[in-house]
């Protein structure tokens, strides 16, 4: 559900299909990931309070029975504390019915945000927190300019955690290329191990041309994962986490060229056994760019 004629495409998580989207912001503050295409129409802005009450009111007079808002667009958390409590409170207000509040936030708006901060979010009404771990390699999220480091988004996941909210993850698959796909693999596993998050989605690197990493695919620097490649990065870090607490897996993306799915770490053992068997049947021969309608 949608009210707003603000500029650009509107992203929301899977999850959010049903939710009334509120654009708090316009765009991307981050924006320089070389492998995202996401928001590359827009230029990041703060939308006024003002602007934003406007919207609510009239997402409430439209959809008066709404149960979910999802603040978007990339990073809601990069908005100042006390205008996310005014939102999230407006929101309260005026949708009745509604039962929850989410929001994208990447590592980095995390961990700017105080324990004290995070917590005063969690308790107006912020449930769920959608962020792009992407890589837990530390070669990996520099040469893709991610803005973090694995002890960045440790630190930010466990502060999102410690404070009360259900963390959803993304990892994305074939980050490192052929070049890197075992460090990877290991230290993406041993990134969402210690952060333990509620949910886990594995989504697959797909390389559309107007992105920056295409230009490192054609002169050579990155070689993309072949099907085969896919499979085997994902069966090692599969192997290699170590959850403590029951986190909801999934790899059943459209990008994705085998869904697999459980419960970590309770269905590890079965979700390997899957990704063995489909992994003989896969093409090791043809590095995979994919196709940018996936998105």
């Amino acid at each position: 559900m949608y009210i707003d004629d603000a500029e650009g495409m509107v992203f929301r998580p899977p999850s959010e299909a049903y939710s009334f989207i509120l654009r708090a912001t316009i765009g991307c503050s981050h924006n320089t990931c070389t492998f995202c295409p996401m928001y590359k129409e827009s230029r990041f802005r703060i939308r006024p309070l003002e602007e934003i009450d406007g919207i609510i009111e009239r997402g409430a007079a439209a959809y008066p029975y709404v149960r979910r808002v999802f603040i978007a667009d990339g990073d809601a958390l990069v908005l100042k504390t006390e205008d996310l409590l005014h939102i999230i409170k407006k929101c309260y207000d005026l949708f009745p019915r509604l039962t929850r509040v989410g929001a994208y936030a990447t590592p980095a708006d995390i961990d700017r945000k105080t324990p004290e901060e995070l917590a005063a979010l969690h308790e107006a009404g912020l449930g769920i927190l959608y962020t792009g771990i992407e890589s837990g390699d530390d070669a990996v999220l520099t040469r893709v300019h991610k803005g973090t480091t694995a002890e960045l988004t440790v630190r930010a996941g466990q502060k999102a955690l410690a404070a009360g909210f259900k963390l959803s993850a993304m990892i994305l698959l074939g980050l490192g290329g052929q070049e890197r796909t075992h460090e990877h693999a290991l230290h993406t596993a041993e990134v969402v191990s210690a952060i333990n998050p509620t949910m886990l989605s594995a989504l697959s690197l797909i390389i559309p041309e107007f992105v920056p990493l295409y230009k490192e695919v054609q002169n050579g620097t990155f070689t993309p994962l072949t099907a085969r490649g896919f499979i085997r990065e994902l069966d090692e870090l599969l192997r290699h986490t170590e959850m403590t607490e029951p986190c909801i897996f999934r790899s059943n993306h459209v990008s994705n060229l085998y869904p697999v799915g459980g419960t970590l770490p309770k269905d590890k053992e079965a979700m390997l056994r899957a990704l063995e068997q489909m992994m003989p049947h896969m093409d090791d021969t043809t590095p995979i760019l994919g196709d940018v309608t996936h998105f």
